[in-house]
């Protein structure tokens, strides 16, 4: 059975669409977390990510971990060195 948009079958997405969405906001928490409350938004940066790769298999999942593990931990540093200074 086809769409009258083309001949994609109904009910299936197009092979060329890839949903990076969790990946994307935990790269854009991470990111965040750099600069503001580094604990709770590199936390769920950090949470989204491992969904991402674990359970969606998404392709840009490992960056979207590095830069939330990065951003938990550099926000954390630049926030004892503010904190200190």
């Amino acid at each position: 059975m086809s769409t009258q948009y083309g001949n994609q079958p109904t009910g299936q997405q197009h092979a060329s669409t890839n949903n990076n969405v969790l990946s994307i906001i935990a790269i854009v928490l991470g990111v965040v977390a750099l600069i503001f409350l580094p604990i709770v938004f590199g936390a769920i940066g950090l949470v989204l990510a491992i969904i991402a790769k674990t359970v969606r298999h998404e392709r840009l999942a490992t960056v979207a971990l590095v830069v939330s593990a990065a951003g938990l931990v550099g926000g954390m540093i630049l926030g004892a060195v503010v904190a200190g200074a």
